[in-house]
């Protein structure tokens, strides 16, 4: 299919460090561009020295080790003939609106240079598709049930559609496994049994339903926001009290004010016993 273009196109996609589109870098960068007067697309794929640590969980997803760029050239490098190849191409991708562009534009304004995106338009994959299959609970039941809902946003309704929507999906996905985008597979894991159902659904490494707090890899909890984002709680509570009372005085939910509290009593505990 050829596009109808009134502009250059050029479909990107950003591997990082991870996905604080402030502090993260770049690491892989690929570009496919298509241009108005039909020309064939041209492809441009980069490889970037971040400068700083990549993440352990980044690197679980994408897979690219400190050890892969370590003698790839670094952003400042590459910058300029990234800059040409977007040229004044509107941009498209997959989520690009909320990740790949902000990070982007972030990469070359530390570098000095001012990617502009005002007068660029985007074709955003993610959102096409979340606003034409919406995941919505009338959604569900013209999915599920093969018919509309009435009465959407009676809580009763939404009670009985909710519950129709269920039996559906329990109907459908009978026997069928679930394949990660990693590849790993789940055995039947929707199945009338609410366990299984518990743990399909839930993020077994979040603490609490704001998802401030986590555990990582090694199950230590923590910092899922802010400026220590994938640090210990517990280390940079021992170390800088002030920010536990930070947490405490902000609106952080009850779960997290909670467990701050407890992780804390475990410090002053552990500081009393190593004085005795």
């Amino acid at each position: 299919m050829d596009f109808n273009l009134e502009n250059d196109l050029c479909f990107f996609d950003i591997e990082s460090t991870g996905l604080n589109v402030m502090r993260d870098r770049i690491i892989q960068i690929a570009v496919i561009k298509y241009f108005k007067d039909g020309r064939p697309p041209e492809e441009l794929e980069l490889m970037v020295n971040p400068g700083i640590p990549i993440g352990e969980e980044s690197m679980k997803i994408h897979g690219i080790t400190p050890k892969d760029v370590a003698r790839k050239p670094t952003f400042d490098q590459v910058a300029q003939q990234l800059f040409d190849f977007f040229g004044n191409s509107d941009l498209g991708g997959y989520n690009i609106s909320r990740f790949d562009v902000p990070l982007l534009m972030e990469e070359f304004a530390r570098v000095g240079m001012d990617f502009k995106v005002d007068n660029k338009r985007f074709v955003d994959v993610q959102r096409i598709f979340y606003r034409m299959e919406p995941r919505n609970l009338r959604a569900a039941v013209r999915f599920y049930c093969g018919k509309e809902m009435e009465n959407a946003h009676d809580a009763m309704a939404d009670v009985r559609a909710t519950i129709d929507a269920f039996k559906g999906q329990l109907k459908m996905y009978e026997g069928r496994d679930h394949i990660d985008d990693d590849g790993n597979v789940t055995n039947e894991p929707v199945r009338n049994d609410m366990q299984s159902l518990h743990d399909f659904t839930q993020d077994i490494r979040s603490i609490d339903v704001t998802n401030r707090l986590k555990y990582n890899d090694k199950g230590d909890i923590i910092f899922n926001f802010g400026k220590y984002t994938g640090h210990s709680v517990k280390d940079i509570l021992s170390n800088d009290k002030n920010y536990y009372f930070w947490i405490l005085n902000k609106e952080f939910s009850v779960q997290v004010k909670n467990k701050v509290r407890e992780i804390m009593k475990e410090i002053e505990k552990e500081v009393r016993a190593s004085k005795n």
